[in-house]
């Protein structure tokens, strides 16, 4: 059985979509990246944290940990505290290019294996007004986004361009966690 170490609703749908059978038990640790830790770094530790978290509740089952951040002039935007945070990391985006990166890290059954891999894709925002920022912060989709927006919702509508990994945008670079699952039978 494969164990998704996220809570996300995103992350649920992404598998589901893609015929992969899953249960869901979230992991609970500190996602704060340490100092002058690298943003691909960051995310693929946190993957693996999250993984071996619920790999410890649940050793007979294989477990799939993933954190996604953005990446904007090398600072890290995890989710945001509050909505001052959120318009903060919108205006940083504001008009710009940045990279979304999703750490995975797979645990075998027992605990004995780990596969660990990551996806860059790179997105382009346009550039929004106070306005604009306002009103989608008070809507609430970005609360609990990394990088404070949501490609597949409301947030679409200022994404002219990406370059790489749609669905690792959104929060779970499909295509990379069916090779990693493939390659372990």
């Amino acid at each position: 059985m494969l164990v998704l170490a996220s809570a996300s609703p995103r992350r649920q749908d992404l598998l589901r979509n893609a015929g992969i059978p899953f249960t869901v038990q979230a992991a609970d640790i500190d996602e704060s990246p340490l100092a002058d830790e690298k943003a691909e770094q960051c995310a693929r530790r946190l993957a693996r944290e999250k993984a071996l978290a619920v790999a410890r509740q649940r050793p007979q089952d294989r477990v799939l940990g993933a954190d996604t951040i953005v990446v904007v002039d090398e600072a890290i935007l995890g989710k945001p505290r509050d909505a001052a945070d959120a318009a903060r990391m919108l205006r940083l985006l504001s008009g710009r290019r940045h990279e979304v990166i999703t750490g995975v890290c797979l645990v075998e059954a027992g605990g004995s294996e780990v596969s660990a891999a990551s996806e860059t894709t790179r997105v382009t925002m346009n550039e929004l007004s106070d306005v604009e920022i306002q009103e989608y912060v008070a809507g609430g989709e970005p609360m609990d986004k990394a990088g404070a927006y949501a490609i597949q919702g409301m947030a679409s509508r200022w994404i002219p361009r990406i370059e790489g990994d749609y669905s690792n945008v959104v929060g779970l670079p499909v295509a990379l966690v069916y090779n990693l699952l493939r390659q372990r039978g």
